[in-house]
């Protein structure tokens, strides 16, 4: 199983505390599944998006001083791409992961690392 939560469950967000909230209960019901249905083989994963070129994200894309400072914290320099997303939970679900279990895994150019 692979999850998706948000680099918010890390950092929180001060414009939208209940999506962060339930971002962080997305990333703590992973871990505490995966540790729950091991034993049966079952591995329990999540992926943890920044901000990826969507709709969702037009309201940063379409504010040029909003879109300027989340740039200017992500390393890799620009936005993430939905297949790069999805790239990941093909991993997560293939047997290449199959020792991976209860991991949240951020694919966000690098801010959470900024």
């Amino acid at each position: 199983m692979v999850a998706v939560s948000s680099m918010f469950a890390f950092t929180g967000s001060a414009d939208r505390p209940a999506y962060s909230a339930s971002k962080g209960g997305v990333s703590q019901l992973t871990r505490s599944l995966a540790v729950e249905y091991a034993p049966l083989g079952v591995r329990v994963n999540c992926v943890a998006p920044g901000f990826v070129v969507t709709p969702l994200a037009r309201g940063v894309l379409d504010d040029p001083v909003a879109s300027a400072a989340v740039l200017a914290r992500i390393p890799m320099g620009r936005l993430g791409d939905p297949g790069e997303v999805a790239s990941v939970i093909e991993f997560l679900c293939s047997p290449a992961a199959r020792y991976v279990t209860g991991a949240v895994v951020p694919v966000d150019g690098g801010y959470l690392a900024a």
